[in-house]
C-alpha cells in the first residue's frame, strides 16, 4: 500500500475525533497495510483500503484472545473505523526494550497457543493459505517474471508437502499463522504478538516453521518430521508471494530470487530459516 498521504490523513482524523492528541504520524511499515505511530498520544494506527481489509476479524480475535490472557497487542478502541475509503484500527504502541532469547520466544508462542485453544473462533485452514499461493502460481498475469521451471518447482512443492502434512492427521488448533520475529515484540509488558489477520487452523509446527530454527528446540512435543515439512512449505509460500507483480514487500524481488535458490537447496538438504 504505497499511497500514504490520504491514509495518514484518515488515521489522524479518526484519532483526533476520539480526543487523542496527534502532532505527527511516523510511518513504521508500509506493505499490505500502513502502520503509523501517532504522537504524542503514542497510539499505533493500522490503515488499509476498505476493499482489502479483514480488520474486523483481527479486532474480534484480539479481543477474544485478550480475554483469556493471551500475549497479544491491546486495542485502544475495540472497533474498526472507516474514513475516505480506508479502514483504521487503533492499538497500543509498545516501545521496544531489546532482544528476545529463543527460550523466551518459544515460551511466548506456547502461551499464545494455549490461549488459542480456549477460544472458539472461525478461521481458515492452513491449506486455504496454501491454495491462495497455488492460485497465484497458476495466474501468469500476476506472476509474469516467474520462469516456467521455477513455477513448476513451487507448484509441485506446495502440492506435495501440503498433502504429506494433511495425511499425517496430527492434532490441529488455532494458530497465529505468521509468528515470525517481525510479529513478536519484546516490550516492558513481556513478549507481545501482533498482526493476527493471518490466523488459521493447523498443526503447531506450521507456526514454529515461521520462527527462527533455534526457537523450536525450546518448544515441547514437536513432531520433527512435520516441522521439517512445514519449514519447506512456508519457504515455498513466502517465495511465491514475492513473485506477485503487486507485491509491495521491501526488497521483495531480491528475496524472491534468494529464497527460490534456498528452496532448491533445501529440497536436498537442511531447511534454512527465511
Amino acid at each position: 500500500m504505497r499511497t500514504t498521504e490520504p491514509a495518514v490523513t484518515a488515521a489522524t482524523s479518526i484519532a483526533s475525533s476520539l480526543g487523542l492528541p496527534v502532532d505527527e504520524a511516523i510511518e513504521l511499515n508500509n506493505s499490505n497495510k500502513l502502520t503509523l505511530r501517532l504522537v504524542p498520544c503514542d497510539v499505533l494506527a493500522r490503515v488499509a483500503p476498505v476493499a482489502d481489509q479483514i480488520a474486523q476479524f483481527e479486532v474480534d480475535l484480539a479481543q477474544s484472545l485478550a480475554a483469556v490472557g493471551s500475549p497479544v497487542a491491546a486495542l485502544v478502541e475495540p472497533r474498526v473505523f472507516e474514513r475516505d475509503g480506508f479502514t483504521i484500527t487503533l492499538w497500543q504502541y509498545y516501545a521496544p526494550v531489546g532482544s528476545m532469547s529463543p527460550a523466551a520466544y518459544a515460551e511466548a508462542l506456547e502461551q499464545l497457543h494455549a490461549g488459542m485453544r480456549k477460544v472458539d473462533f472461525p478461521t481458515p485452514h492452513f491449506t486455504d493459505r496454501v491454495a491462495d499461493a497455488q492460485q497465484l502460481l497458476a495466474d501468469r498475469d500476476r506472476t509474469p517474471e516467474l520462469a516456467d521451471a521455477d513455477r513448476e518447482l513451487l507448484t509441485s512443492t506446495l502440492r506435495r508437502l501440503t498433502q504429506r502434512i494433511v495425511d499425517r492427521e496430527g492434532a490441529e488448533q488455532l494458530l497465529h499463522g505468521e509468528p515470525h520475529p517481525g510479529n513478536l515484540l519484546a516490550t516492558s509488558d513481556g513478549p507481545i504478538f501482533i498482526d493476527l489477520e493471518t490466523c488459521c487452523r493447523g498443526p503447531v509446527e506450521f507456526d514454529l516453521a515461521h520462527a527462527p530454527e533455534e526457537v523450536s528446540a525450546h518448544y515441547p512435543d514437536l513432531d520433527q518430521s512435520v516441522l521439517h515439512d512445514c519449514r519447506l512449505l512456508v519457504l515455498a509460500m513466502i517465495t511465491t508471494w514475492r513473485w506477485d507483480r503487486a507485491d509491495e514487500f521491501p526488497n521483495g524481488r531480491h528475496l524472491a530470487v534468494e529464497w527460490l535458490a534456498d528452496l532448491r537447496t533445501a529440497l536436498d538438504g537442511p531447511v534454512p530459516t527465511p
